[in-house]
């Protein structure tokens, strides 16, 4: 089972395993497009359930939203090493040609693998080594390319899928419509409906838009089996630009809300914000974790995909709007048999700060 933040934190619940998107929403029907996903609002134990095009309904002319602009990059590999044929998935460049990976026997089965430092990876003309191993997590090490790597993924790589996903799907299924920043090994999927019809509702309703640039790695390392999580949590690259710091602070200061697109997001503002509620620009690599013990200073709502058992993000979740909260909304999710995971459903949870 993987590591929970704290004891006295509960991850659990029952997610039926049948509520699983495993096509994007536009692949779903003939007319459908891939706003066509519902969208779970929660305010304190008050849920509904409404179409994610009516996002602006629930939002506030003076409001933030910020979004993820990192673009996705084909991160999975098809390599030969010691073990055979094996799937490489990258997950951080840490520069020089250095990649932290996570080599699959196949997409549904992560491993460990039995590697040492020095064994080798052909990925077609190009060798990735193992130079370290993860210091706590085994199924993840180091690589070092002895070609550029972004080249080697644009000549053999694939977007990076797990064995829910059936069939194979282009890259652009994994973009967001904001992402223009390579380097996410995985789409900040929480933004992928944000299309420019619904950006444009909210800019009609008086909502603002901006964005921060934070890579995302692999969604592997939320479910890690260690004795601290925090272990499992490895340096990300983050900007936030010195106009989006100012955007957040001057919301919050006149009572609007900060509405994160996602997890990342939610990491990224709290790397940027002091203990008075400023938020500053910044340029480098963040492992925040956000919990129950550690509150959201910069985050009053949250929009976000749905959340396996114990992974995690739901620590973020109940940072944000109280275990209680996320805990009911779960229950209704299911009820209403909501879809899970980068092409499913989404979740507008709110703080419940009385204004609803």
């Amino acid at each position: 089972m993987p590591a929970t933040v704290t004891a006295e934190v509960d991850l659990g619940f029952h997610r039926p395993g049948d509520l699983t998107a495993t096509v994007p929403a536009e692949v779903r029907c003939f007319d459908c497009r891939r706003d066509d996903v519902n969208l779970l609002v929660s305010d304190g134990d008050d849920h509904r359930v409404a179409a994610f095009t009516s996002i602006a309904e629930f939002l506030d002319g003076g409001d933030l939203v910020v979004a993820n602009d990192s673009a996705t990059l084909p991160a999975s590999l098809p390599a030969t090493g010691p073990p055979g044929e094996v799937v490489l998935n990258l997950a951080t460049d840490y520069g020089d040609r250095v990649w932290l990976a996570e080599p699959r026997r196949s997409r549904a089965d992560p491993g460990p693998l039995d590697l040492t430092p020095g064994d080798e990876f052909l990925v077609g003309a190009a060798t990735a080594r193992v130079v370290a191993r993860h210091p706590a997590i085994d199924r993840f090490l180091f690589v070092r390319f002895d070609a550029d790597p972004y080249e080697v993924m644009a000549a053999r790589g694939r977007p990076v899928r797990y064995g829910y996903v059936a069939d194979e799907f282009p890259l652009d299924a994994y973009q967001t419509p904001v992402a223009s920043v390579p380097g996410s090994s995985e789409m900040p999927s929480a933004g992928r409906a944000l299309t420019a019809r619904v950006r444009d509702r909210l800019a009609d309703a008086g909502v603002g838009f901006t964005t921060i640039t934070l890579h995302t790695g692999l969604s592997s390392l939320d479910a890690i089996d260690v004795p601290d999580w925090r272990d499992a949590v490895t340096p990300e690259p983050v900007t936030v630009a010195p106009e989006t710091a100012r955007a957040v602070t001057e919301t919050r200061a006149r009572g609007g809300r900060v509405v994160a697109v996602g997890t990342t997001v939610v990491r990224a503002l709290e790397t940027a914000t002091t203990p008075d509620g400023n938020t500053h620009s910044i340029d480098g690599f963040t492992r925040r974790v956000v919990g129950p013990e550690t509150g959201a200073r910069s985050v009053d709502t949250l929009l976000t995909g749905l959340h396996d058992p114990e992974t995690t993000h739901l620590a973020m979740l109940y940072a944000v709007g109280g275990e209680s909260t996320v805990r009911t909304a779960y229950d209704d999710a299911v009820r209403h048999r909501l879809r899970w995971h980068e092409f499913g459903d989404l979740h507008l949870l709110r703080a419940d700060d009385g204004r609803r």
